[in-house]
């Protein structure tokens, strides 16, 4: 798997289980909608009011998973942060083209996208007849 190929296949789901550190140091899990860029970051939005949200600022190393129902999954581990300024812009129109009606949901005071720079991305085919792995140094 390339770069590309993982765009496309993460665009084609569209959803991730991102995990992160609670307070007490505990896995805490929740499924996002999720978009990424050419340059393999990761976005998604979120409540700033939320424990998710409190955890990435926190403890902003974070892994994601990608896919499962066709026994493929792209895993990831990285880092987490809150985009600014032409980065914040980039990222919001790769967003928005996933999720349109995003717009709307970014209006709102409370809501904030978070982006995943991730340090490297592994491929599991767990299919019959196709099983493999595969990982991927990313740098960012």
């Amino acid at each position: 798997m390339d770069r590309a190929e993982l765009v496309a296949f993460v665009r084609r789901h569209g959803l991730a289980v991102v995990a992160t550190r609670g307070p007490a140091g505990d896995a805490q899990t929740a499924e996002y909608g999720v978009a990424i860029t050419d340059d393999a970051e990761f976005i998604f939005e979120i409540s700033m009011h939320s424990q998710k949200y409190a955890n990435i600022v926190g403890f902003p190393q974070v892994a994601l998973v990608v896919g499962g129902s066709e026994s493929v999954t792209v895993q990831s581990e990285g880092i987490a942060d809150v985009p600014t300024d032409a980065s914040r812009d980039r990222c919001l129109r790769v967003y928005f083209q996933q999720f349109p009606t995003g717009r709307e949901r970014a209006l709102e005071p409370d809501i904030t996208h978070v982006r995943i720079r991730p340090r490297w991305v592994r491929l599991l085919d767990d299919r019959p007849g196709s099983f493999g792995i595969q990982e991927i140094q990313l740098e960012h």
